[in-house]
C-alpha cells in the first residue's frame, strides 16, 4: 500500500507499573486512525464511515493500567480491519482475486475481516479492493494485534494460573430498539458459557448491576471471533465480551462525548476495579 510507511503502529499497549491481576482489558474497535487511502476511496462521509467505530471506549478504559491491569487498544478502525473476525473471513464480493466460496453469514452480510459495509449495511466502497491490499492490512494490523493479545493471555496465565480477557465494545442504540422495554444497557457475552467460567460471568454481571445498570447475557450479542478463539475456561483462559450502550456516554450523531461521559467513566472505573480484584483471586468455579 502506498501509505504503509506513514501508518502508525496497529495498537497501543499500556502496561501498569506492576500487574496485580489476571484481568486484561482490550478495545479492538475504538481505533480512530483512518488511513488517507480509505478516506480517498470511500463513498461515505466521515460520520457514516465512523458509525461502526466503538468511539471513546479506550477513553472509558483509561484508568485500567493505574488499577493494575494492562490495556490493549486498537489504533485502526473496524472499517479498515475488523479485529473481531478471523483472518480467513475474506469477502470475495469486496476483494478482487478471491475464489468464490460459500461465505459465512457474517461475511455474506459484508462484515468480514476487511468489511464491505458499516452499520446500517452502508457500503464503504464503490467496487473492489486488490487482494494484495487486503493482505497488507492483515499483516500490518490484524496479526500484530492478535500476537500481542495472545502474549498477554499467556503472561497472565503463567503469573496467576488464569487469564481473564474483558473484550470491550459499544452498541449503537438503534441495535437495541427492537428489544423494547427489555432493552439492556450492558450486554455480556460468553458464547453461552463456552468462553468463560459461569461464576466469573456472574461476578462481572453483578459489578455492572451494582451500578444500577440493566444487564443481559448473550442477547443480542454473545461474542464473536475473539471470545471463540481465546476462551478456554477449562484451561483457565476466560473471555467475556462487554457491549455498552453508546447512549450512556456519547452523542451518537455528533460522535462526541456527551455531558454524561465523565459520570459514566467513573462508573466504568468502579466496575473495572472490581474486575481487577476478581482477577487477583483464585476463581471459585460455578457448581451449576
Amino acid at each position: 500500500m502506498s501509505d504503509s510507511p506513514a501508518l502508525p503502529p496497529p495498537f497501543r499497549l499500556i502496561r501498569p507499573a506492576a500487574v496485580h491481576t489476571a484481568a486484561i482489558f482490550a478495545s479492538p474497535h475504538s481505533g480512530a486512525h483512518y488511513p488517507q487511502s480509505l478516506r480517498d476511496r470511500t463513498v461515505l462521509d466521515m460520520a457514516r464511515l465512523r458509525s461502526s467505530e466503538d468511539a471513546f471506549v479506550d477513553r472509558l478504559l483509561a484508568p485500567v493500567p493505574r488499577l493494575g491491569a494492562p490495556l490493549l487498544a486498537a489504533e485502526y478502525p473496524r472499517a479498515w480491519v475488523d479485529l473481531n473476525r478471523g483472518p480467513e473471513e475474506l469477502d470475495s464480493a469486496l476483494i478482487a482475486g478471491l475464489e468464490r466460496s460459500t461465505p459465512s453469514p457474517r461475511v455474506a452480510a459484508g462484515l468480514g475481516v476487511i468489511p464491505r459495509v458499516v452499520s446500517g449495511a452502508r457500503a464503504i466502497y464503490r467496487g473492489k479492493i486488490p487482494r494484495m491490499e487486503a493482505e497488507a492490512r492483515l499483516n500490518h494490523v490484524w496479526h500484530p494485534y492478535h500476537d500481542q493479545l495472545a502474549t498477554l493471555m499467556i503472561e497472565a496465565h503463567r503469573a496467576f494460573g488464569q487469564a481473564i480477557l474483558l473484550d470491550v465494545h459499544s452498541m449503537p442504540s438503534e441495535a437495541l430498539d427492537s428489544l423494547g422495554h427489555r432493552r439492556p444497557q450492558i450486554v455480556l457475552g460468553d458464547r453461552y458459557g463456552a468462553s468463560a467460567d459461569r461464576a466469573l460471568m456472574r461476578e462481572v454481571e453483578l459489578a455492572f448491576g451494582d451500578e444500577g445498570l440493566s444487564v443481559s447475557r448473550n442477547s443480542p450479542f454473545a461474542g464473536a471471533y475473539i471470545a471463540q478463539r481465546y476462551g478456554r475456561p477449562r484451561e483457565g483462559y476466560h473471555v467475556i465480551q462487554i457491549e455498552i450502550d453508546r447512549a450512556l456516554y456519547m452523542d451518537q450523531e455528533a460522535i462526541a462525548p456527551s455531558a454524561e461521559f465523565k459520570a459514566f467513566a467513573a462508573v466504568m472505573e468502579r466496575v473495572a476495579a472490581k474486575i481487577v480484584r476478581l482477577g487477583a483471586q483464585p476463581l471459585r468455579h460455578a457448581a451449576e
